[in-house]
């Protein structure tokens, strides 16, 4: 079965969508990262669809539920390389996509999750001895 990889960037996890989402993909990626962000204590999610040229009502849905997640797990979320007529295609459907941030790119997109890097990471794990 196909999954999608989620790496490590200091505190953040990055995912980028290579593939073409179908439903049962985006309900693994939603369980992978929710297992991710508990696993790592990450602070922050960005998800690139910059490779997505459609993004469905339910495609949209998962997201904001991968923000609902994560946000109860202290994570913020951000997307980022939304096409513009993915972003047409969401407003079309009435998905505003609530509780996503969104970014132009990966660098706005790690500013926005706000104080991710290596050495914070190794900070707050200092805090915790």
């Amino acid at each position: 079965m196909d999954s999608i990889p989620i790496l490590k960037i200091g505190s953040a996890l990055l995912v980028t969508i290579q593939v073409d989402m179908h439903d049962q993909l985006a309900t693994r990626l939603q369980d992978d990262l929710t297992e991710k962000i508990v696993q790592h204590r990450a602070r922050g999610v960005l998800i690139d669809i910059s490779a997505l040229e459609i993004v469905d009502s339910f495609i949209g849905r998962m997201l904001a539920n991968i923000a609902n997640v994560s946000r109860l797990l202290d994570a913020d979320t951000v997307v980022v390389g939304m096409r513009p007529e993915v972003a047409i295609t969401l407003v079309e459907l009435g998905l505003g996509l609530p509780g996503v941030k969104t970014a132009l790119n990966a660098e706005r997109g790690l500013a926005l999750i706000g104080g991710v890097s290596a050495a914070g990471e190794a900070a707050d794990d200092a805090d915790d001895d």
